[in-house]
């Protein structure tokens, strides 16, 4: 199937390339390329098209010698601690291969012709058993691209459910039998049907990617409103949510944030408290999404003591509308990789058919479970990403994932440990009941800032410039902040813990050197 002998060589030398990285020590690896690496390949990319082409096999060497040893190492290595990104474990990379050689476009279920819709229901129905949820209770499942694409279902569903939802309770008032509904006639003639001025979602400190689904869904990013208690943001006020859900005239879509961003702390921490949320919702007509891009996974744990506070986090769960998640972090497979789960048989079609498409039609059996993935989700053209979850999931199942997670929790929470005791750093956020007990309340995010200013104002860009390590800048409270994620499934404790403490400490000697 190579055109040339040339062909099956440089594909030969990029798999030795790979393999030679793979074999490599991990902790030996330097995360960021020199400053030298990245002006080569920049200076070295093509300036225009190539009138003739670079043939094959000077575009192998162009890639390997220019382009590779400028790309960071983040999911090859276990301390790239930024932005929640995981790995990919071996399973996931052999999947990956054989995603890119057979290279399916999962869109029509079409069962006679390739396993690979079928693959990628099962996939989805293995990783609801990973998280504990029962498979019968979440019709509507898709991959997506990521957390982002999956906000944007669940938030798209929400809208949809509680327009419909006001348009048949206004109907059963009326005369009328016709029953109009987003998807079909759209959001503004869908809102006068429905007698809606105003669509609201109800949150606390939600996540960017939530604003970015509300605009593209033209409900637009003033439509948040934080419903939080006055002493703590992240926790629900129930009778200030209460009061913006009986506003009249208004359509309300309540979202709880599984794992925020910034520090990894849960919104909710028992079943009860979900339930209360539910039953206010149930009561106003409102949809409940779980934006859960790495919090989900808690799920995986077991309820002792050491994780007992974490997994009260994802307890209850079960009781929302939709979840949105991401497999590209805590399950460590290959970016871009994400998923919703709807409780709502027939929602996400809804919304995102395909209609009067007759060569998209799969034409099969009614007693075929599997919807072809084009008609509930976003794409119409979507890569095998199911393989690599599936190969993971049967390679690790619950146990190997369990073991991944407990050493990510154990490694933020000594590193946590470290900086609280360190008389350089504070640990955030400052709350008394988290310094106290961060071996119970730290998931695998730590927040932290140099009490000075001065090494705060540089403190990401000197752990960077180790290469050693590698942490995202963020802010807290109108000030700098440092945030460790981890997230690699190639953790280890007392490794990864010693190199975090060499590097923080190197940073500091300097700083005394240079005060001296």
């Amino acid at each position: 199937m190579m055109e040339h002998f040339s062909d099956v060589t440089c594909l030969c030398q990029s798999q030795h390339h790979a393999l030679e990285i793979l074999a490599g020590e991990v902790h030996s690896l330097t995360i960021l390329p020199s400053s030298s690496c990245l002006q080569k390949a920049s200076d070295n990319l093509a300036p225009t098209l190539p009138r003739e082409g670079y043939g094959i096999q000077k575009t192998t060497s162009h890639i390997l010698e220019d382009i590779a040893p400028a790309l960071n190492r983040q999911a090859l290595s276990p301390n790239y601690y930024g932005f929640v990104t995981g790995g990919i474990t071996p399973a996931a990379r052999v999947a990956e291969e054989i995603v890119s050689l057979y290279d399916q476009n999962v869109q029509v279920h079409l069962p006679a012709t390739t396993i690979a819709t079928t693959l990628e229901d099962r996939a989805l129905k293995l990783l609801l058993e990973l998280l504990e949820f029962e498979v019968k209770a979440w019709p509507d499942r898709t991959f997506t691209t990521g957390a982002t694409a999956s906000n944007i279902m669940g938030l798209a569903c929400g809208r949809e459910h509680v327009i419909n939802q006001a348009i048949r309770k206004r109907k059963r008032q009326t005369t009328s039998n016709n029953v109009e509904t987003v998807g079909d006639v759209g959001l503004l003639a869908a809102c006068k049907a429905a007698d809606i001025t105003d669509i609201q979602i109800l949150t606390t400190m939600p996540h960017s990617s939530l604003k970015k689904a509300s605009s593209i869904l033209g409900l637009g990013r003033s439509c948040f409103h934080q419903v939080n208690r006055s002493d703590e943001e992240l926790e629900f006020d129930l009778e200030l949510l209460e009061e913006r859900l009986t506003r009249p005239h208004t359509a309300s879509i309540v979202v709880i944030s599984c794992a925020e961003v910034n520090t990894g702390r849960f919104a909710t921490h028992s079943e009860l408290e979900v339930k209360s949320l539910r039953s206010l919702c149930d009561k106003h007509g409102a949809w409940v999404h779980i934006d859960a891009a790495f919090g989900l996974f808690a799920r995986v744990l077991e309820n002792s003591d050491e994780f007992k506070y974490v997994r009260g986090g994802v307890e209850g769960l079960d009781l929302a509308d939709s979840i949105a998640g991401d497999a590209h972090k805590l399950l460590n497979v290959p970016y871009d990789c994400g998923f919703f789960f709807s409780r709502h048989a027939g929602m996400a079609q809804e919304v995102f058919q395909n209609p009067n498409a007759a060569y998209l039609s799969s034409g099969n059996s009614s007693l075929d479970s599997v919807q072809s993935p084009l008609n509930i989700g976003l794409e119409n053209s979507r890569r095998f990403r199911a393989l690599p979850v599936y190969a993971s999931l049967v390679s690790y199942s619950r146990n190997g994932y369990r073991d991944m997670l407990q050493r990510q929790i154990r490694l933020a929470r000594r590193i946590a440990g470290y900086l609280t005791r360190h008389p350089y750093f504070d640990l955030l956020p400052q709350n008394r009941d988290d310094m106290v007990n961060i071996d119970e309340r730290t998931y695998i995010i730590v927040l932290f800032r140099a009490k000075d200013d001065f090494l705060n104002a540089t403190l990401v860009q000197r752990l960077n410039a180790s290469s050693r390590i590698y942490v995202s800048g963020t802010a807290w409270d109108g000030r700098p902040a440092c945030r460790i994620a981890v997230a690699n499934w190639q953790v280890d404790v007392e490794r990864d813990l010693a190199i975090v403490q060499s590097v923080v400490e190197e940073i500091l000697e300097d700083k005394r050197r240079v005060e001296s």
